[in-house]
């Protein structure tokens, strides 16, 4: 079972902005007055309980959290090796919350529409199949393109899109589990990023062609040969998506891995 931050977080903020905000309405006045509505030297009032003091003090903290959280920008931690080599077990990412529109905390309602996934983006959403958990994954497919995946090449709308290869890979620490595996450069259009393939693996594919329906998109991980996908599971709806990674912020491989720290996701 997955836990929901989110909704600690909005629990927290409506129970001590409750308890402050009540306690402002009904009681501090009434303190003041049996103290003779004069504060002592200092300025302080007098004492208020405990647990009003602590709602006071970390309501506007939590509220500052929880906006950031939801609106700004979300930490991830890479839980697996599917977005290799871009992305390894171990990244800690930071996640763009507005580049689709902003949502509500928990009930995850758009309410201001901003922007829409490219083709290429690195997105993070709520798995179709278990919404509890996030995957991250990157968008190939828009609503209405026609994917193919054969023989390790991507067509989409009848085109392969063009892949360079950069040689066998090595990695380095949680990297090292491809070794071997060949890596190549993807082009979609402009955009370009590097993928993994073994060509003597078989996947996990039921079928090899899917038309995107309105409203959704088809993602695949990086590490084309380990990773459950859509090519597996199907279509990532848009009411799932999370947002768009764009940077990783720390990384940890036995250790602190400094190199990748500030690296952007493309």
């Amino acid at each position: 079972m997955n836990f929901d931050f989110a909704a600690l977080l909005v629990g927290l903020a409506a129970f001590t902005g409750l308890v402050w905000g009540i306690d402002a309405l009904f009681f501090a006045k009434a303190r003041a007055a049996r103290a003779g509505g004069i504060a002592p030297a200092g300025g302080e009032m007098v004492r208020e309980p405990v647990i009003v003091e602590y709602a006071r003090s970390f309501f506007p903290v939590i509220l500052i959290v929880l906006l950031v959280r939801s609106f700004l920008a979300e930490p991830f931690r890479i839980p697996s090796s599917s977005m290799m080599p871009n992305l390894l077990n171990g990244d800690f990412i930071l996640v763009n919350k507005f580049t689709y529109g902003l949502r509500l905390p928990v009930l995850n309602t758009k309410f201001i529409e901003v922007g829409e996934p490219a083709r290429g983006d690195v997105v993070v959403f709520r798995y179709p199949e278990n919404p509890s958990q996030d995957y991250i994954k990157r968008v190939v497919g828009l609503p209405g393109d026609e994917i193919v995946y054969r023989n390790k090449i991507l067509y989409i709308n009848g085109e392969a899109q063009p892949q360079e290869r950069v040689g066998r890979y090595i990695g380095v620490g949680n990297g090292r589990e491809m070794d071997g595996a060949e890596h190549l450069r993807e082009r979609f259009g402009d955009k370009t990023h590097e993928i993994l393939v073994r060509q003597l693996a078989l996947g996990r594919m039921s079928q090899d062609r899917w038309v995107v329906p309105e409203g959704h998109y088809f993602a695949m991980g990086d590490n084309r040969d380990n990773s459950l996908d859509s090519r597996a599971w199907g279509f990532v709806p848009e009411g799932n998506l999370v947002g768009r990674a764009f940077l990783i912020w720390m990384s940890w491989d036995s250790g602190i891995s400094f190199s990748r720290i500030g690296k952007s996701i493309d």
